[in-house]
């Protein structure tokens, strides 16, 4: 074969290599917002199942985390009768694993080290559109789905009032992707009187829990949180609620979401719909969890709207962008707590009077 014929075989060749590509990338009649990984035909908003069986996960040890809206090891033990229920109704070993952060769960799904997990109100989107999350669940009591209202809490001993007496003061949001924590401030505040960023500058917590606990340290002069957490937090007497006062309550959010892999096999994600539907929380769950008794079915497309809403209104769309700067916030923050913590331990013991 001539040199001339040999080029134009692998420009022919590198053509078709180029098509195939092309049109293995276009075979997803519909992705919507999701990442390229993902497709979405039946145009639910969240990652269908893969066509090809072979892609199909069935893993002999289920692995599953709940939001670290708090501290992780607080839900170790509080959940552990209802992992057990989980391996026993589904046939699998079953582990609890305490995440650290919102953007290190997610990723732990998109790798597949998760198989199912609860996401908070707000990384719900993020995991959706990023890591193939598939929401099913959520708490609820009875036959009610029951959510959570964004709160604004100051120091009952304060002097605030409404939240416009907040300008130029001390507020915390807890982290970028929170809805309750930061998105829906951004968009409900104003009409209230406050605009983050122009009145003040919103001071990231790292979480609901750390923003009660500096607004009654005197760190921070008031904070928005969900108030789940806020009523959590005194149930377990960590804090006494009458040290608090409320400024505003929005309207109700739905809460966490749990949801499995996109692609776990059809007939696991089927079963595990169906033991969570039908497990009972333990009082302690009851008690921890506001009164919820049990886990209840819900959609992405139905249930999240007024979240997705929220997140379009307050410039901070579900993509990956905007993942990705909350994952090197947040890591910026740990290295930060890491280093203080290092130099804590590090620096000379007082002298003994």
């Amino acid at each position: 074969m001539t040199t001339r014929a040999v080029a134009a075989a692998i420009a022919i060749f590198g053509t078709s290599l180029a098509a195939s590509a092309a049109q293995a990338q276009d075979s997803c009649p519909n992705r919507g917002q999701l990442d390229t990984l993902y497709c979405d035909e039946n145009k639910d908003l969240v990652a269908d199942a893969p066509k090809d069986a072979s892609k199909w996960r069935d893993p002999s040890t289920l692995v599953w985390a709940y939001t670290p809206v708090e501290d992780p090891a607080v839900y170790a033990n509080i959940f552990k009768p209802f992992t057990d229920h989980l391996e026993k109704c589904v046939g699998k070993r079953t582990v609890y694993y305490p995440v650290q952060s919102n953007s290190a769960e997610i990723e732990a799904m998109r790798s597949g080290r998760l198989h199912f997990a609860g996401f908070s109100t707000g990384p719900t989107g993020f995991a959706v559109n990023l890591a193939g999350a598939v929401p099913f669940a959520a708490k609820g009591l009875g036959e009610e789905v029951r959510g959570y209202n964004l709160i604004a809490v100051v120091k009952a001993s304060s002097a605030y009032q409404k939240l416009g007496d907040l300008k130029g003061k001390k507020v915390a949001h807890t982290s970028p992707s929170s809805n309750s924590g930061n998105l829906a401030p951004r968009v409900l505040f104003p009409e209230q009187g406050l605009k983050p960023d122009e009145d003040y500058k919103p001071a990231m917590s790292g979480g609901h829990d750390k923003s009660v606990l500096g607004v009654g340290s005197g760190d921070y002069d008031m904070a928005a949180v969900a108030s789940d957490v806020f009523d959590r937090m005194a149930t377990r007497g960590t804090i006494k609620r009458e040290d608090f006062r409320i400024l505003y309550k929005s309207p109700v959010f739905p809460t966490s979401s749990f949801a499995h892999a996109h692609d776990l096999k059809p007939e696991l994600a089927a079963k595990l719909r169906e033991c969570f539907y039908s497990f009972r929380f333990t009082p302690a769950m009851t008690k921890e969890f506001n009164g919820d008794d049990r886990f209840l079915p819900i959609t992405y497309q139905k249930d999240w709207a007024v979240v997705r809403d929220v997140a379009e209104k307050s410039g901070t769309p579900y993509n990956k962008s905007a993942y990705d700067a909350e994952s090197k916030r947040e890591a910026d923050a740990a290295a930060k707590k890491a280093a203080e913590a290092a130099a804590k331990a590090a620096a000379p013991a007082a002298p003994k009077q």
